[in-house]
């Protein structure tokens, strides 16, 4: 997930192994911001809320391991420009880290991806299989970032229907 920003991350990392630089983690993600706000994010792997242009990380403990996910991707192409330019975000009434202190089963009413709304009246498919997992037994679902991947959350293993199979990238515990 994350697109370019994460591929960029991954090639300065490749690159920094390769040619034996031994950049320091503070070194390689002020190379990463200059490629974009969020690569710096993609340099440490690890949970964390980001602020400024999101280069601003500030890690956080994991709030779902022993939980399954889910992720399918329906192999639509959401351009990022398409995504920013029709989405209207919502007033946040709590923090993000505020609201995943909530239990997971909370989280679906609580926490929301303002890029939905727009996403999924252009591609309703999207929305069909965020309602196919919270279907199968998730407890939370959402679409990740801009899309067109979208995940669930579930308490245990789940049984992926039939149809859905062929569009999972990832299916394991945390």
């Amino acid at each position: 997930l994350g697109g370019g920003s994460s591929d960029a991350a991954c090639m300065l990392r490749t690159l920094d192994r390769m040619f034996r630089l031994s950049l320091s983690i503070d070194e390689l993600k002020s190379v990463a911001s200059g490629l974009g706000s969020d690569c710096p994010f993609f340099i440490d792997c690890q949970p964390a809320f980001a602020s400024g242009r999101g280069e601003i990380l500030e890690p956080v403990r994991s709030v779902i391991s022993g939980f399954y996910v889910v992720l399918l991707n329906p192999g639509i192409s959401i351009r990022t420009k398409e995504a920013y330019d029709n989405c209207v975000p919502a007033p946040p009434g709590s923090s993000l880290a505020e609201l995943i202190s909530k239990p997971v089963t909370e989280w679906k009413e609580l926490i929301f991806n303002d890029f939905e709304k727009t996403i999924f009246k252009r591609y309703p498919q999207i929305k069909m299989i965020k309602q196919a997992l919270y279907d199968s037994g998730a407890v939370y679902s959402s679409m990740s970032g801009s899309g067109s991947t979208v995940y669930g959350i579930f308490d245990e293993k789940p049984a992926i229907p039939g149809k859905l199979k062929k569009l999972v990238i990832y299916n394991g515990e945390l």
